[in-house]
């Protein structure tokens, strides 16, 4: 019978035998049987059962001294803890593994080394029979040892296992779920090290991890072994990838970040005993991706058919062998966060007046927290911790979790977004930031501070206890409007976020917050860059488009990564996508932009939107923004990307344009794509009727068309008070341009702000407008505005 076998291989285990084998082994055990049949590699080898772990208990009578140790603990002091939990480990490593067992263990290794070859290395990993449950998450409490080789060595880091169910995060841990000491055991998975240490490893989450979005797959990846990873130890690559386009065929990598992978993990040979040991990594290595595209769909593809395989979101670990250079998945565990979070509940965190900026770094969730910075540089000055301080370290490990539990934040030095800071504050709800690189030095102790991680993926640091407000949406009875409410967004950072409110696309995608943050850079200085007589600009541009020897390759590269961030998360839906609109005096601010940019007097009504498109000076600088929409909908697949020409003051002037496209492969509907045009100047509405033969739709704008329909400079404040979306001239505009687009069979919306004045919105219902878009923080209350006005069109 499986239950009363010391050592069970993992072919013959499955998912229905945690109580044997501990949930990490039965997730093993059952992608081997299962998943390696898709060509996913796992690899082999077997668990020390639960029953092995009790025979060590009752041979050796362990269990009276271990109760008596228990009993002493406050579970309160953290140096109790501390001088119990090394007796009770002391008290198991003093004893000796069972002969019965001792041969168990030894037969089943020397099997293995005869399947994979003479001394190679394994990984011996802990397994509990607690872990990975639905409702506790008992993974990382329990210790693993890496590049085992030899039989005295596996005899040794198994006892070591056995004695790691009571290291003190775990006393911990199960005191404070109310779980019994004696009814978790210790299961051992000895597995096939993959040789890691010469390639590189990470995590991948099959859900966003930060905001639930279920379409993404997170990868993080550094070189080396992948406990630097867990451990927070190096701030990792990370990448996003698009689930359901991906399942289509498609290569759908939505974002490439570098991270700076300072430390590798490899084996060490020295002296007797082999283990593993930190060294720097080369220049070259933290200045190029630690996984090729490639390498990364594979994963990808790897987790989704994990994720389809158990039916739920999944949180494993992969390793590349750098002498095979083959990908293998060596942990899977059920996410327990974002996907039990209720989704029929949204709130929304605010941030009132920013201070001051200390620093910045990753932030993980969407919250903000205040309180007394508490520095702690060393887990032995835990015991100094004072609950609702924020906890301002290097990094963390699983001993840190008694005082991370009663902290108002937790911020780090090091550390990516699936490092143990992260998740520890992901179960617990509180902010965190990881990888700030230099918390500890900027932040004063004592000083009061301001956590937030409700502005996108970057979190910031505060000066100070600022005021929030937070906004809880209960989402279950909320009706669809029959108008279509959608949100403007430019920003990729939000978007999986936004996404999760009731939308129905993207009104409004600007791509100029994508240039102005993620490039940075003007498009003519890149493709001119090899004759820039700008020596600082040229170096800033260096500096920027590091691994890119085509300079030109880093503008598409960053556009469509911002654009299909965008796209991904509100697929299917529509995401209309607005062509670049800066001013020249705008583009003259990007790295370079002053040597390619005119000055003019009123660039507001200057060298803007289709008339730089069709310009000769600026066509290869709009063929990269072409080539970028065009990698989106054609590589990553996001068919719902439509595009939108802004500013276009002429049919003969959007003729020019669209033919300049087409020449680009964005032809109109070819591929099922339509562009619409912007609706704010007033010959777009006075022409509508031939601005409908060549256009899909139009998006009124409000802002241009107000400036232009009252004669007046909306950056000006000696014109303000006479500014109004509402005034009589600008509404019969709009009007007339719903008219004439309906009657033309062409879609109409409206992304300018005036959509989120209650008023306004009312008129554009009454008028018959097919969508409003607004901006997220508007988005709740104009839904309710339309339904309203909805409802009253009905009575009359």
């Amino acid at each position: 019978m499986k239950s009363q076998e010391l050592v069970l291989w993992f072919k013959d285990i499955g998912i229905e035998d945690i109580h044997l084998v501990g949930g990490k082994n039965a997730s093993l055990g059952e992608m081997f049987q299962k998943l390696t049949k898709k060509r996913i590699n796992i690899p082999d080898g077997f668990a020390v059962t639960a029953s092995a772990y009790q025979h060590f208990l009752k041979e050796e009578q362990l269990e009276p001294e271990i109760r008596r140790l228990i009993h002493n603990i406050n579970p309160k002091s953290v140096e109790s803890l501390r001088k119990y939990g090394h007796e009770i480990r002391e008290h198991m490593l003093r004893a000796d593994i069972p002969p019965k067992l001792r041969i168990a263990i030894i037969d089943a290794y020397r099997k293995l080394q005869r399947k994979y070859g003479k001394n190679r290395e394994v990984a011996v990993r802990s397994s509990a029979t607690a872990e990975d449950l639905p409702d506790a998450s008992f993974a990382g409490q329990q210790e693993t040892y890496l590049n085992v080789r030899g039989e005295a060595h596996l005899l040794e880091a198994c006892k070591k296992c056995f004695a790691s169910l009571f290291t003190n995060r775990a006393i911990h841990y199960r005191i404070d779920r109310n779980f019994n000491h004696f009814d978790v055991s210790l299961s051992i998975g000895v597995q096939l090290m993959v040789r890691s240490d010469l390639g590189s490893s990470g995590i991948m989450f099959s859900i966003d991890t930060e905001t639930g979005f279920k379409d993404a797959v997170l990868i993080n990846s550094i070189y080396g072994l992948g406990e630097n990873i867990v451990l927070g130890r190096v701030n990792p690559d990370e990448f996003y990838v698009h689930k359901p386009t991906l399942k289509l065929g498609y290569k759908p990598i939505l974002s490439k970040k570098l991270g700076n992978k300072k430390l590798k993990m490899i084996y060490s040979h020295e002296g007797s005993k082999e283990s593993t040991r930190n060294i720097l990594t080369t220049q070259k290595e933290r200045e190029s991706y630690s996984i090729t595209e490639k390498e990364t769909l594979e994963l990808a593809k790897w987790a989704c058919q994990i994720e389809d395989h158990y039916k739920k979101p999944m949180d494993m670990e992969w390793a590349k062998d750098g002498k095979s250079k083959k990908l293998y998945i060596v942990q899977a565990r059920p996410e327990t966060i974002q996907s039990r979070r209720d989704t029929s509940v949204l709130e929304e965190y605010h941030l009132g007046k920013k201070g001051r900026i200390i620093t910045k770094g990753r932030s993980v969730g969407s919250k903000i927290g205040t309180g007394q910075a508490q520095i702690v540089k060393d887990v032995h000055d835990m015991k100094k911790f004072r609950k609702g301080n924020v906890l301002v370290t290097d990094m963390t490990d699983p001993d840190w979790e008694p005082i991370m539990k009663i902290a108002a934040g937790i911020i780090t030095n090091r550390g990516g977004r699936t490092c143990h800071a992260a998740i520890i504050s992901r179960e617990l709800g509180i902010p965190c930031i990881v990888g700030t690189n230099n918390a500890t030095q900027k932040i004063k102790n004592k000083q009061p501070i301001t956590v937030s991680c409700a502005e996108g993926e970057t979190g910031y640091i505060y000066d100070g206890i600022l005021k929030y407000k937070i906004q809880t949406h209960h989402l279950n009875n909320l009706e669809k409007p029959n108008t279509s409410v959608m949100v403007n967004l430019g920003n990729p950072e939000q978007a999986f976020e936004v996404a999760q409110m009731p939308h129905e696309g993207i009104g409004l995608a600007r791509e100029e917050f994508i240039i102005n943050e993620y490039i940075k850079i003007h498009p003519k200085a890149l493709i001119n860059f090899n004759t820039l007589v700008d020596k600082d600009a040229k170096r800033k541009i260096q500096e920027l488009t590091k691994g890119y020897k085509n300079k030109e390759h880093y503008f598409i590269d960053k556009l469509s990564q911002g654009v299909a961030t965008l796209a991904a998360a509100f697929y299917p839906k529509d995401v209309i996508v607005r062509l670049s609109d800066f001013k020249s005096n705008e583009y003259a601010h990007l790295i370079g932009g002053k040597l390619f940019e005119p000055l003019e007097d009123n660039p507001m009504i200057g060298w803007r939107g289709a008339s730089r498109y069709r310009t000769k000076s600026y066509k290869k600088a709009f063929a990269l923004e072409c080539k970028a929409l065009l990698k989106v909908r054609k590589e990553m697949g996001l068919k719902n990307l439509k595009i939108m020409v802004p500013f276009c003051r002429t049919v003969k002037e959007g003729k020019l344009v669209l033919k300049e496209m087409a020449k680009n492969g964005l032809k109109r509907h070819k591929d099922n794509l339509e562009i619409y045009v912007m609706c704010e100047i007033p010959a777009n509405v006075i022409l509508a009727d031939e601005f409908a033969k060549i256009f899909d739709g139009f998006s009124i704008g409000t802002n241009d068309l107000t400036q232009l329909t009252l004669g007046l400079d909306r950056d000006s404040e000696l014109v303000a008070d006479i500014y109004d979306e509402r005034n009589d001239a600008v509404k019969t505009l709009v009007a007339t341009a719903i008219q004439k687009a309906k009657a033309n069979k062409r879609h109409i919306g409206l992304c300018g702000e005036a959509g989120s004045l209650p008023d306004f919105a009312q008129f554009l219902v009454n008028q018959g407008i097919h969508s409003i878009s607004v901006a997220p923080d508007a988005l709740m209350k104009t839904i309710v505005t339309v339904l309203n006005a909805e409802r009253n069109l009905k009575r009359k």
